[in-house]
């Protein structure tokens, strides 16, 4: 079986063929910032995009003779983890989202592929799964309600990984899955559903190099009738120029954990406060599990940092087992989902665009 997988990222496009399994080639590209300037949303590099896969692939030669092209999913309606299969309703909740981001054209490319090679497109574990238990959609303020937006995708496949080493199925076991990247996650999988998690996109949770995390809400509301800042630059310290960013003027981990290293301020005390932030954030998720927890599982980019482990580890390991299964792992990890959806082993659900968010009683008369 031959899969094509397709991420498309904010400034670059991440191509991968996969056969029976294994990974047969790896392309894409960063591209243009000045091209993609030119384009009033994100939505609208759709054919820019398209265009620059289906040259690649022509380039390289390689035939368009694919069993299943698995895109990376998008901010579609809330919907539960799995499979699912690109249809129209889909494509079009992706082409009205109210969020603009770019994973939108991950399932809207895949299905033109897959028309063009005859053979099915899938997105898997998007963003927006939400397993939550109702007790955590409760913010303290009415009118909003806590949503369930993570790194799905990574951390669901790196859970089933987990439990297959160890003999285990993922439905089995109660883990705590803590992504750390740009955006960072900790989620609370209790038998196979994440009941619990903090909102990566909004900038919820632990500081992160891109992220502001969970900030003083009277203090953020002073400021945002301060009169001084317009709604997009607010949102802007919430998340994309926040956390470490913010205060550094870069994101670049690689950079920021050589100076903390060194011992060099404010390096040192702002990754000690982001390794702090993501502590509580899984002491939070422990009680969500009610300590009833098999493993608390590391990863993303920043789980290769010996020096963030390290600091992170010492303030929770007396928890339970840490693992630590570093790397961001989308590819394989789409690839892994079109493999068992392909061989039955995962089911294929269809998406309806009804959200899968159960309601809090009696808000509606509140």
């Amino acid at each position: 079986m031959k899969i094509l997988a397709i991420n498309p990222g904010s400034t670059s496009t991440k191509l991968a063929i996969y056969e029976d399994g294994k990974q047969v080639w790896a392309g894409g590209a960063h591209h243009d910032l000045n091209e993609i300037a030119h384009f009033h949303q994100t939505i609208d590099q759709y054919e820019y995009r398209k265009e620059f896969i289906v040259k690649r692939l022509k380039d390289e030669g390689i035939a368009m003779d694919f069993d299943a092209v698995m895109g990376r999913g998008g901010l579609l309606c809330p919907l539960k983890g799995g499979v699912y299969a690109v249809n129209e309703k889909m494509k079009h909740d992706l082409l009205h989202t109210k969020h603009d981001h770019v994973c939108n054209l991950g399932a809207i490319i895949a299905d033109e592929i897959a028309k063009e090679c005859g053979c099915p497109a899938f997105i898997a574990d998007p963003v927006v799964v939400d397993e939550f238990q109702l007790k955590a959609r409760v913010s303290g303020v009415p009118g909003i309600k806590r949503e369930s937006i993570f790194h799905a995708l990574n951390q669901k496949a790196v859970a089933r990984r987990y439990a297959k080493s160890i003999g285990k199925k993922y439905e089995e076991l109660n883990l705590i899955v803590v992504h750390l990247g740009g955006g960072i996650s900790v989620g609370a999988h209790r038998k196979g559903l994440v009941i619990d998690v903090n909102n990566a996109l909004n900038g919820e949770g632990p500081i992160s190099p891109e992220r502001a995390g969970t900030v003083p809400s009277e203090a953020l509301a002073t400021l945002c009738f301060s009169g001084k800042y317009t709604l997009n630059e607010v949102k802007k310290m919430l998340h994309g120029k926040a956390g470490l960013a913010a205060y550094l003027g870069t994101s670049d981990m690689i950079t920021i954990e050589e100076k903390a290293i060194e011992g060099k301020e404010p390096y040192k005390t702002l990754v000690a406060a982001m390794d702090y932030t993501v502590a509580k954030e899984i002491g939070a998720m422990f009680v969500a599990l009610k300590g009833q927890c098999d493993a608390i599982i590391l990863t993303g980019g920043i789980a290769y940092s010996d020096y963030c482990v390290a600091d992170i580890k010492e303030q929770i390991e007396y928890l339970c087992k840490v693992v630590v299964l570093p790397g961001e792992n989308e590819m394989e990890s789409l690839a892994e989902n079109a493999f068992g959806a392909l061989t039955g082993e995962l089911p294929v659900l269809t998406y309806t665009g009804v959200s899968c968010a159960e309601e809090i009683p009696g808000m509606a008369e509140a």
